[in-house]
């Protein structure tokens, strides 16, 4: 197919909606046949079956931490650790908590480590316009056992007057794993 031919038939396209931040552009179709024609010629030369990218979608994890979804974006997670390599994946508490502390801020959130309170340090803290997310990470224990010290330590008791939803989250890793092994939402 030569490059005006490409060219005239993506003119066809048009672009229903622009994400400023991960500057994503949804494109549509004007009509059927523009699609029909699209989907069965050109969608196959531009998006081969396998594209070698990862099914992890950093946009859709950054919206659901945002808008609350703290059971989406755990799921992202679990399967992000579910996809390393065994080999260099730590098995001490410490590097799951750097993990975690990397990928949050990378991706630009507010994040506290270690935060001391009156009565212990919560593990992780993130932060966002709306939400506040406190997490305990365990390894080899349960998720259970996280969110009982995040009642007993009264980690959450500093934001009590915050106006922002609040979210306690419990993690367990797996040393045998090597990645999530459990996690609990409240």
């Amino acid at each position: 197919m030569s490059i005006n031919c490409r060219r005239q038939i993506i003119g066809y396209l048009t672009i229903k909606d622009y994400d400023t931040e991960f500057k994503f552009y949804t494109l549509g179709f004007p009509n059927r046949e523009v699609r029909e024609g699209f989907v069965k010629y050109l969608q196959p030369y531009y998006m081969p079956k396998t594209t070698g990218r990862s099914n992890f979608d950093v946009s859709k994890f950054v919206n659901e931490v945002r808008t609350g979804e703290a059971e989406g974006f755990m799921q992202r997670l679990d399967s992000f650790f579910a996809n390393g390599d065994y080999a260099l994946m730590g098995d001490k508490e410490l590097y799951f908590h750097n993990a975690m502390y990397v990928f949050f801020t990378l991706l630009g959130f507010y994040v506290d480590v270690e935060r001391h309170t009156t009565d212990g340090r919560m593990d992780m803290l993130v932060q966002t316009k709306d939400y506040i997310y406190i997490f305990e990470f365990k390894i080899d224990q349960s998720a259970e056992v996280a969110l009982k010290q995040i009642e007993e330590k009264g980690y959450a008791r500093p934001f009590v007057a915050d106006s922002r939803k609040l979210f306690k989250i419990g993690v367990n890793f797996s040393t045998e794993k090597r990645c999530i092994d459990d996690w609990k939402v409240l």
